[in-house]
């Protein structure tokens, strides 16, 4: 920790990352302890605080080694402009300086600062260095500053940097893919005030969004009406209906590298659908509703020529291996991943068997996210190289 207002949000940090099962050594510059204690970074970690390089509570004395050598990373929250340009020069005249000099692990740095600090050229010189001597360098976000001022240079939020955090550490598996992908229900009106929808959550199709980007991918996730937040670093489209969802995926298909169909995409749509609201009184209480089918996303991405590597979902509610492994036939494509609806819509858990030439291959029930990235790595293991 370096000194800066925003040294109060890496307390609630550490505690996500512990949350996460994370081991947090919080080492502070001089100036980070005039913006919070050591107390209170100790209570959150659970391990002792270190501030001095001449700290005697190492046995060798030696802390700035020590630190670092059973760290999986190093990382600076807040990094100030001056600490980022004493990386950038190598200088060494604290313990936190010194220990980045001798580390044996990879080094990530969150700038934060004032806007102007961060345009300055100087600071975009040592951030230019530090990307070039293979520094990662998380954010800054841009908005509302402590001075008052808005702008970039504003530290990423810690549920921000967290993901990060966390993406930094995944095999990326699809680096320099560009992933599209569908998600979420898709609503079809029947009159301003009613849809025809489904019980889709969306959570299956964010929680890959997520791994995808976890593995390096750039991923344009074109989604239903959901409830969840937007995957982080995920280019979020979103739609409402069948044919909004077709002519977004459409527009985006032919620079993607692999299509990805997780939306529970409505079969029909309403073909009359009322300006106003449909009453009950009339028409034997019966509105006189007339169906048509909607356009078949996948079927279509799946016939384009030199189009995306295209996997589909299938949520069936009997006859998982007939019905599924049919859908993959029907619409042409190497993998489909198909469950049961009535287990895994709205759960936090799932269990997927995959469908391919060579078969069925079931993976084991897991929670989703952890289920998105093992199904990250079946793809990836068969794309075409």
């Amino acid at each position: 920790m370096t000194g800066g207002i925003a040294c109060y949000k890496i307390a609630e940090l550490v505690r996500r990352l512990t949350e996460q099962g994370a081991t947090v050594d919080v080492v502070m510059t001089e100036a980070a302890t005039h913006f919070i204690t050591p107390v209170t970074m100790q209570a959150l970690s659970g391990r002792p605080v270190f501030i001095d390089a001449w700290d005697a509570r190492m046995s060798n004395n030696m802390a700035h080694i020590d630190l670092t050598r059973g760290a999986h990373a190093v990382l600076i929250a807040p990094a100030s402009a001056d600490f980022m340009a004493k990386l950038a020069h190598g200088l060494a005249d604290d313990l936190l300086s010194t220990l980045c000099l001798a580390r044996a692990c990879p080094l990530l740095v969150t700038p934060a600062m004032n806007r102007e600090m961060w345009d300055n050229p100087a600071t975009q010189r040592n951030a230019a260095q530090l990307r070039a001597d293979g520094v990662t360098l998380l954010g800054p976000g841009s908005g509302n500053q402590a001075c008052g001022e808005t702008g970039s240079g504003r530290m990423l939020e810690p549920q921000e940097i967290l993901a990060d955090v966390i993406a930094f550490f995944q095999p990326k598996l699809l680096a320099g893919r560009h992933l599209l992908m569908t998600a979420g229900p898709t609503s079809e009106p029947i009159d301003p005030v009613r849809l025809l929808t489904n019980r889709s959550s969306g959570k299956t199709g964010y929680a890959l969004a997520r791994a995808a980007r976890e593995a390096g991918a750039r991923v344009t996730l074109v989604s239903g009406a959901t409830d969840l937040p937007a995957p982080r670093g995920v280019d979020v489209v979103p739609v409402v209906t069948a044919q909004q969802m077709h002519q977004a995926v459409m527009a985006h298909a032919a620079q993607a590298d692999i299509f990805v169909a997780v939306a529970a995409v409505a079969d029909w749509r309403i073909k009359n659908p009322s300006e106003q609201k449909l009453k009950k009184e009339g028409a034997g209480g019966l509105p006189p509703l007339e169906f048509e089918p909607n356009p078949d996303i996948l079927a279509d991405v799946a016939k384009l020529p030199d189009g995306p590597w295209c996997v589909g979902f299938a949520a069936e509610t009997e006859k998982l291996a007939e019905h599924a492994e049919a859908k993959r036939q029907r619409k042409g494509i190497p993998l489909l991943v198909g469950n049961l609806a009535q287990h895994v819509m709205g759960a936090d858990d799932t269990e997927m068997v995959l469908f391919d030439d060579q078969g069925s291959h079931p993976l084991p029930a897991a929670p989703k996210l952890m289920a998105a990235r093992r199904l990250i790595a079946e793809i990836a293991a068969r794309l075409p190289r």
